[in-house]
């Protein structure tokens, strides 16, 4: 027999400025199936996550709310625990990275890499805001982009073109917290020189050695290449953040303060340490352990972080460096489109808790979505109430409701003798072992969600060719009719084994209903077997009622104030053109600045991942720099209503200075005008605006 593995798995930190969001739970349900089946597999878990607590954003969200940075975090805390626990997420241990083992940590790994000659001093020029009296991170600069001359973009990067650059780079930057003008005065500060050719030859040897995802190799290998002047695109890493600054102060360095993504990472570690010490357990000597696998899973926007600089910090620190770092994509909700509260778009995990809905439903859509690979994933209503109500309870869940009556009232509770037949199913059940537990392990849940229900085909085949309702009628078949239904309760037995890392619950309930203690795969090839007593049978679990997902994803009640604008209009008017009020008058200056275009739709498309956008290819009599004409793409969500190819040649209407809008699918450069009746459903249709023939593109609406 092989020793348990010992496994440290981390889920990555959220930020402790809100929250949790429905992302935050996919990943932690993702991880905790993982968890749950290597548990099962007899190895040891230390199942860790914590708040990301510091950083300028925390220190200036905490001054809005009028609190102190500390009170701030610990009331986000305070909130984490109806979402963990709603959910089933098994965390061993769930810490802050404000805390005293996060600080002796993170100032030690600063030693001992500035101990290895990887920290280095400079002298740096930066933003200063007079106002607020602060150096500005960042992403709290704002000005016009030195690259597409984008309006409003941030100090480290335009989500318009996609430009990286410094803040100092910016055309009329300006501070995202005052409106002043940034200062630029000089300040020391600290560098982990990850471009060191140590670091890049570690980094090489990490990224390729099974430790990440073949697509995110393919990125970082991006960011490890030589440039052009042959120097890795991966320079130094500012670490240093100047007071006042919400975090750790960096040793022998006052008013010098860690940048947050130094310590976050940590946080793992200090949330570990937190664990085993209130366990009585050494944390040196676990991490030394040499049969020890580290396992971080996190979203593909932190990649850089976890994939880059913290391997790096681990193994220059002389640390152990992670084994898997698991990166999943985004969720979207109904076929790609993105999250509004407002619209009743989002996915409030809260919200779906409070509407009664079952977390099993949640875990077992998110796990029939999923993959080992680096994909976004779509939450679709219809389907999540398909798969729910056809497969979990239809196929599954109804093998047990099907034969568990008859073995109670017919056999006072005890199973039977099972027949060539019956064995045979249960052996073809048994055999799909070995290809569950594999794919668990892979994190290829989608496709274990796919095995267990086409096992669950066979046995409700097994089911309808033997009509155990049927053999109930007959005299002189109770030995049958035993026989059949104990089969269906040993394959239900099977299949709730296969699943219960995704529905752990049910797994518990169903064990309390066969009684039988809390059963591993292990269990699969040993029967419950004849004579065996079995207790009444409860029906396990609901259907999904559409009036809940309507709930789910209904907008959000108007405030007071709106709702009494609302009335106040209804009583004005019994009816209002085209289903909607009209909008608050404005002044023609207000007018103005909207600048609408004649535009010719150039080509059309389909967009691949929605199902209500199209992709419009749009000449607005703009010419580029080369003299060429400059034609914009824009998403307009008209896909409901035409087709592609009939819109390819027609003159349309946009909004030709809308700010760029970075969407999944792309970048979307204006907006295209459309008419429809505020009662969609009543009034169905979308009408794209057409100009009159002999306008051209370019021409002006006035």
């Amino acid at each position: 027999m092989t020793a348990p593995r010992q496994i440290f798995v981390t889920t990555a930190l959220p930020y402790a400025n809100g929250t949790f969001h429905i992302g935050h739970i996919m990943e932690y349900i993702q991880a905790d199936i993982w968890v749950r089946f290597q548990r099962m597999q007899g190895h040891a878990v230390n199942f860790v996550g914590a708040d990301d607590a510091h950083g300028a954003p925390i220190m200036i969200a905490a001054e809005k709310a009028g609190k102190t940075p500390e009170a701030f975090v610990a009331d986000i805390a305070a909130g984490r625990k109806p979402y963990l626990d709603g959910f089933l997420i098994s965390h061993d241990n769930w810490h802050s990275t404000h805390s005293p083992e996060n600080t002796a940590l993170a100032q030690a790994i600063y030693k001992d890499l500035k101990a290895n000659g990887l920290i280095e001093s400079r002298v740096i020029e930066q933003f200063f805001d007079p106002a607020k009296g602060m150096f500005l991170p960042d992403r709290f600069i704002k000005g016009e982009c030195p690259n597409c001359h984008a309006k409003d973009q941030y100090g480290d990067n335009c989500e318009v073109c996609g430009a990286v650059y410094a803040p100092t780079e910016l055309i009329e930057p300006y501070s995202a917290l005052s409106g002043a003008k940034p200062e630029l005065k000089t300040s020391e500060h600290f560098f982990f020189k990850l471009s060191d050719p140590r670091c890049i030859d570690f980094l090489k040897q990490w990224t390729t050695s099974g430790a990440v995802q073949p697509e995110v190799l393919n990125k970082i290998t991006e960011w490890i290449a030589p440039g052009e002047d042959g120097q890795p695109k991966m320079g130094d890493w500012d670490i240093s953040r100047d007071a006042p600054y919400f975090g750790i102060e960096i040793p022998d360095a006052p008013g010098k303060y860690f940048y947050v993504w130094l310590d976050a990472p940590i946080g793992y570690l200090a949330s570990l340490k937190n664990l085993l010490e209130k366990r009585g357990e050494s944390y040196d000597a676990y991490m030394a352990r040499p049969d020890l696998e580290q396992v971080h899973f996190i979203g593909k926007d932190i990649i850089t972080f976890h994939t880059l600089f913290w391997p790096a910090m681990l193994k220059f620190s002389g640390r152990k460096v992670p084994d898997k770092v698991f990166v999943h994509g985004f969720l979207t909700v109904n076929n790609g489109e993105k999250m509004s509260k407002s619209r009743g778009t989002g996915l409030d995990p809260l919200k779906y808790l409070s509407l009664a809905m079952n977390p099993e439903w949640l875990r077992y859509y998110i796990a029939a979505k999923l993959s080992g690979r680096n994909e976004d994933i779509d939450f679709n209503a219809e389907d999540f109430m398909a798969r729910v109500n056809a497969d979990l309870v239809g196929k599954f869940i109804n093998i047990a409701s099907r034969a568990a009556g008859f073995i109670s009232k017919r056999f006072d509770g005890r199973l039977g003798v099972i027949s060539a037949d019956g064995v045979a199913l249960l052996d073809a059940l048994r055999a799909a072992l070995p290809t569950i537990t594999e794919l668990y392990e892979q994190r290829e849940t989608g496709k274990v969600v796919r095995e267990v229900m086409a096992l669950c085909d066979k046995v409700n085949a097994y089911v309808d060719a033997n009509k155990p309702w049927e053999i109930a009628k007959q005299v002189g078949q109770d030995d049958r009719l035993q026989d059949v239904c104990s089969t269906c309760i040993e394959a239900f037995r099977i299949l709730t084994i296969y699943l219960k890392p995704i529905l752990p619950k049910l797994a518990a309930d169903v064990a309390l209903f066969l009684m039988v203690p809390p059963e591993d795969f292990g269990d699969v090839k040993t029967p419950l077997g004849p004579g065996a007593q079995i207790g009444e049978y409860t029906h396990l679990m609901q259907r999904v009622d559409v009036k809940q997902l309507d709930a789910l994803f209904e907008p959000p009640a108007p405030a007071p104030q709106a709702l009494a604008a609302i009335e106040s209009e209804a009583t004005v008017a019994v009816a209002v053109p085209g289903g909607e009020a009209l909008a608050p008058v404005i002044t023609i200056d207000d007018f103005v600045k909207t600048d609408l275009r004649i535009a010719k739709i150039v080509d059309c498309q389909p967009v691949e991942g929605s199902t209500k956008l199209l992709r419009l290819t749009l000449d607005v009599g703009e010419t580029g720099d080369d003299g060429q004409p400059k034609l914009r793409n824009v998403f307009s969500g008209i896909a409901s209503a035409y087709r592609p190819e009939d819109l390819k040649g027609k003159h349309t209407v946009m909004v030709a200075n809308l700010a760029p809008r970075k969407m999944k699918f792309g970048v979307s450069e204006g907006m295209v005008l459309a008419a429809s009746h505020g009662d969609e459903k009543a009034h169905p249709g979308i009408f794209v605006l057409e100009p009159t023939p002999g306008a051209q593109p370019g021409m002006r609406v006035r």
